[in-house]
């Protein structure tokens, strides 16, 4: 994965991201919006519109506006405000339907998503949260993860609406999906990654020894802390900035409640 920094911009012939400028330590360099464009018809179909910033909303339709294109249709890849909170203000200005985050009718596993020549495969990616979603544009050769899958570091899973156990069978749902279309990873926050297959192996490895050495946090004594979570927080997490450790902290909630199952 890429250190360097994301910009965003034309990513394949049709799809394109617009950053939003909300940069952080969970946003990394900012909210990816995802402007799909159906030249044949010219629509589009755009993927989180992000906070309610009215600099970015401007942005992301005149980018639309540039591909003399108009708003078909808006997915939203789960209900978190870097991704949704717009969502309500975008489509007064645009009037295209919505879907996703508990918006429009609501998406299913395995739908098909036609708009103009654009064809989305949905796939139900739930884990980071209840709803997260993904789509596979298969003729660009992209998986769009939302926050499932980052284009760098690694997503948080956390506690209560995130669950582990439904994460990792996200993470298979998604490697079978990119082994076999040679995808690339389109997420919701950082570059963009040709190999999407080998960023979601390292996904899994991670979770993996993450969960070891929760396992081995509490052999050496974190079960007996009065605030379990937050013992192995400091000793699993101690190389993590303070300022994320609580993110981290309900991470370890979701792990704890794995290894309870």
């Amino acid at each position: 994965m890429s250190d360097q920094p994301w910009t965003g911009g034309q990513v394949t012939e049709r799809a394109s991201v617009v950053l939003c400028p909300n940069p952080g330590p969970m946003t990394l360099d900012g909210t990816n919006t995802w402007v799909l464009h159906s030249p044949s018809t010219d629509q589009a179909v755009v993927i989180d519109p992000g906070p309610l910033d009215e600099e970015h909303l401007d942005a992301v339709e005149a980018h639309v506006a540039k591909l003399g294109a108009t708003v078909e249709l808006t997915l939203v890849t789960h209900a978190h405000f870097d991704h949704d909170e717009g969502v309500p203000r975008w489509i007064e200005r645009t009037g295209s339907a919505v879907r996703g985050a508990g918006r429009g009718e609501a998406l299913r596993h395995d739908e098909r998503i036609t708009v103009g020549d654009i064809d989305l495969h949905v796939l139900l990616t739930p884990g980071h949260t209840k709803d997260s979603v993904s789509f596979v544009w298969a003729d660009e050769q992209l998986l769009l993860t939302g926050d499932s899958v980052l284009g760098r570091g690694t997503s948080i899973v956390a506690y209560p609406d995130g669950n582990l156990a439904q994460y990792l069978d996200s993470l298979d749902t998604l490697h079978v999906a990119a082994q076999e279309g040679g995808l690339t990873l389109a997420p919701g926050h950082g570059p963009t990654a040709l190999d999407a297959s080998a960023v979601i192996d390292f996904y899994r490895r991670h979770r993996g020894e993450r969960l070891q050495q929760v396992r081995d946090a509490l052999a050496g004594g974190a079960n007996t802390a009065p605030d379990v979570a937050q013992a192995v927080v400091e000793q699993v997490y101690a190389d993590v900035p303070k300022a994320v450790w609580p993110a981290a902290k309900a991470t370890v909630l979701a792990q704890l409640e794995y290894l309870q199952a």
